[in-house]
């Protein structure tokens, strides 16, 4: 399907899913496969399984502030591209302060690896902002939850999430 892997239905691979993944999947149509997590840093992955850097996008954390008031936000975008998270993201969720998350909040809140964190299976209260060019791409490897896999899904059915805004948040890196 893409790169030099044998993708699965995700839902035949269960077990390369974390939990909070394998509970929102749903019948989001998604193929997992197992990788070496030592490579599950975009870069490496990319270069050793010659999957495209355009077919693949990051998730990020991000932490906002305003009046005393905490805010996340789960972010996607292209790994060809760099999310405003300063500019765009901060004004769309109406925060004074934003940053990336701290590793163990992002962990903790989401249950999910950090190096595998994807929108699927956020908690349901954070919205999900999903790049246009992310919804555009057509298939696209995201995370799993874990390190040690991969997922592929349409970046279309990532613009569907219950609480997914498909915003222009990104610029070429």
């Amino acid at each position: 399907m893409l790169g030099k892997l044998e993708w699965r239905a995700a839902s035949e691979v269960p077990e390369l899913l974390a939990e909070p993944v394998r509970a929102a999947l749903g019948d989001l149509p998604a193929w997992a496969v197992a990788i070496d997590p030592t490579l599950a840093d975009t870069a490496a992955f990319c270069a050793e399984y010659d999957v495209p850097m355009a077919a693949s996008a990051n998730c990020v954390i991000v932490h906002g502030k305003r009046a005393g008031e905490s805010t996340y936000a789960a972010v996607m975008v292209l790994a060809t591209h760099r999310a405003d998270v300063n500019g765009i993201v901060r004004k769309h969720l109406g925060v004074r302060k934003i940053s990336f998350a701290a590793q163990d909040d992002a962990v903790g809140s989401t249950g999910m690896e950090y190096g595998g964190i994807t929108p699927i299976g956020v908690p349901a209260a954070w919205p999900v902002l999903v790049d246009e060019a992310v919804a555009q791409a057509g298939l696209v490897v995201i995370g799993s939850g874990i390190r040690g896999s991969k997922l592929l899904v349409d970046g279309a059915d990532l613009a569907k999430l219950p609480s997914a805004t498909v915003l222009e948040l990104a610029t070429p890196a």
